[in-house]
């Protein structure tokens, strides 16, 4: 089985103050399927900007991403829409829910914009509620919940459709600490389950034990180190 995620050459360029500068300079990355994969950086190094890449939400100035054996830098506007709606799940960290839609609604929202039966999307997204503890609460609003309670919603949202690829972006950094590993701790249950790809980006160190492999963005370069057997979800960090 190849990597779920290949990169090649892949660059991005910002301009700064009439001055150019490569957040991602040439790079190379591989990520197998039901890896839990780190991407650590300060502020503004570019590890969300590669994690937008691979969404198809930027695009870049040359190189090629493929994800699942689609050549995602190929497709025009349209397709990588089309193609991160059917095969990606994404979890922000200010959690995007949609204010005037019920939770059950925003969880089901996926599979109504691909045209998925509406009883079939609604048991997957009410087993999900389940799941993350919240089944009691399908037919409250957003602001009405905690943000821990809001990032557990988002993170149904982003499986409901059961994507190859789940990409999450600082998900515990609009959180409290104790409420942060909670949430942590159930994407890593729920993704590892079902034997997803999860790919983080993250500036909390602590998460490191828990991955499989850890990346460093740097001056636009990735610095990868090899981890150690999979934590226990649940021992702490």
């Amino acid at each position: 089985m190849g990597p779920i995620v290949a990169i090649n050459g892949l660059t991005k360029i910002y301009e700064e103050g009439g001055k150019t500068r490569a957040v991602l300079d040439a790079i190379d990355l591989e990520i197998q399927t039901g890896e839990f994969f780190v991407i650590l950086g300060k502020s503004g190094s570019g590890k969300s900007t590669l994690l937008n890449m691979m969404s198809g939400i930027d695009r870049a100035e040359a190189g090629r991403i493929c994800i699942d054996g689609t050549e995602l830098t190929a497709l025009d506007e349209r397709q990588q829409t089309l193609f991160r709606r059917d095969h990606i799940g994404i979890i922000f960290q200010f959690f995007n829910l949609i204010p005037t839609l019920t939770v059950l609604e925003n969880i089901t929202l996926p599979g109504e914009l691909k045209g998925d039966s509406r009883r079939g999307v609604e048991q997957r997204g009410r087993a999900l509620l389940e799941r993350v503890g919240l089944g009691d609460r399908a037919d409250a609003f957003p602001d009405k919940l905690s943000g821990g309670e809001q990032q557990r919603i988002a993170i149904a949202r982003a499986l409901v459709q059961e994507p190859a690829l789940v990409l999450a972006d600082e998900p515990t950094g609009n959180l409290d600490e104790e409420t942060g590993h909670k949430v942590l701790d159930l994407l890593l249950q729920l993704t590892r389950e079902a034997g997803k790809t999860l790919v983080m980006a993250t500036h909390n160190p602590e998460i490191i034990p828990l991955a499989d492999r850890v990346c460093r963005i740097h001056d636009g370069q990735l610095l990868i180190t090899l981890q150690q057997p999979r934590a226990i979800i649940g021992a702490g960090y």
